[in-house]
C-alpha cells in the first residue's frame, strides 16, 4: 500500500465518521478543540507575516522584486500556517485528545472485528498515562524536531525546501500516531511498532500528506484514528491470510 493508499483511508476514515454517531461526536470534540488553538495560531502568523519574512529578506526596493518578496513571503504564511495547525494538534494531544482518539480507535476496532484489541481493559487512569507515555516516542518529539528543523531553516538558503520536508516527516509522523493506535494497545514492543512504519513509509506519507494543507488538515487530524485503525485492520489480516497461504 503506496501513496494513494495512504490518501484513500484517510479519506474513507471521514467517510465512515460522518455516518457513525459516536465518531462523529468524538471527531467534533477534537476538531473543536484544535480549530480554536489553530485560529489563534494563524492569526499571529498572519498578522505579522511580513514581519517574519523580512527576518529572512528584507523587502527590496526594485519593483519587480518585491512582487516576488509578496509571493514568496505568502508561500511562507502559508507553510506556517499549516505548522501552526501541527502545533495546535500538538498542544490538544497533550491535554486530553489522545485518549480521544483511543476511544475512536476502538470503537471503529469494534464496527470492523467485533470486538477490541487485547491489552484494553485497564483502569481509566492507567489508560491515560500509558497513552501520554506512547506519544512521547510517537509523534511529540519526532513532530517537535521538525519544527525546530523548520525553524532552522528560516534562515537558510534552502529554508523553503527544508520547509518542505521538515513538513513531510511531520506528517508522517502524525500519520504512524494514529497507525500505531491498534499495536500500542496490544502491546507490541515499541522496536517492533517502528519497524512497522519503515516498511509501511510511503503509506505514511500519503496518509499524512493531507495533514499538511492548511484548515482542511484540521479535519483530517481530527478523524484520522478511524482511517488509520481501518489500515491497520486491513494490514493485519493480510499478514495474517499470507501466514496461513505458506
Amino acid at each position: 500500500m503506496g501513496l494513494i493508499a495512504g490518501l484513500q483511508y484517510n479519506i474513507k476514515g471521514v467517510a465512515l465518521s460522518l455516518t457513525t454517531p459516536s465518531l462523529l461526536i468524538l471527531g467534533l470534540i477534537r476538531f473543536a478543540v484544535v480549530l480554536l488553538l489553530a485560529l489563534l495560531l494563524s492569526g499571529m502568523v498572519l498578522y505579522w507575516h511580513n514581519d517574519i519574512f523580512s527576518m529572512i529578506w528584507q523587502m527590496p526596493e526594485s519593483r519587480w522584486l518585491i512582487w516576488l518578496w509578496h509571493i514568496l513571503s505568502w508561500i511562507l504564511t502559508l507553510i506556517l500556517m499549516a505548522l501552526s495547525m501541527l502545533a495546535a494538534y500538538l498542544i490538544s494531544q497533550i491535554f486530553f485528545c489522545v485518549f480521544i482518539m483511543d476511544y475512536m480507535s476502538r470503537i471503529t476496532e469494534r464496527m470492523v472485528l467485533g470486538q477490541e484489541a487485547p491489552g484494553a481493559d485497564t483502569s481509566i487512569f492507567g489508560v491515560f498515562f500509558y497513552l501520554i507515555l506512547q506519544e512521547i516516542p510517537r509523534a511529540v518529539v519526532p513532530v517537535l524536531i521538525s519544527v525546530a528543523l523548520m525553524i532552522i531553516g528560516l534562515f537558510t538558503p534552502l529554508s523553503l525546501v527544508i520547509i518542505a520536508i521538515s513538513s513531510v516527516v511531520a506528517g508522517i509522523f502524525l500519520a504512524w500516531d494514529n497507525t500505531d493506535l491498534v499495536p500500542a494497545r496490544r502491546m507490541v514492543p515499541f522496536k517492533a511498532r517502528f519497524e512497522f512504519l519503515k516498511k509501511n513509509l510511503f503509506f505514511h506519507i500519503g496518509f499524512g500528506l493531507l495533514f499538511l494543507v492548511p484548515w482542511i488538515n484540521i479535519i483530517f487530524l481530527s478523524f484520522a484514528p478511524v482511517g488509520a485503525t481501518l489500515y491497520y485492520i486491513d494490514k493485519d489480516k493480510k499478514t495474517y491470510d499470507d501466514r496461513i497461504n505458506l
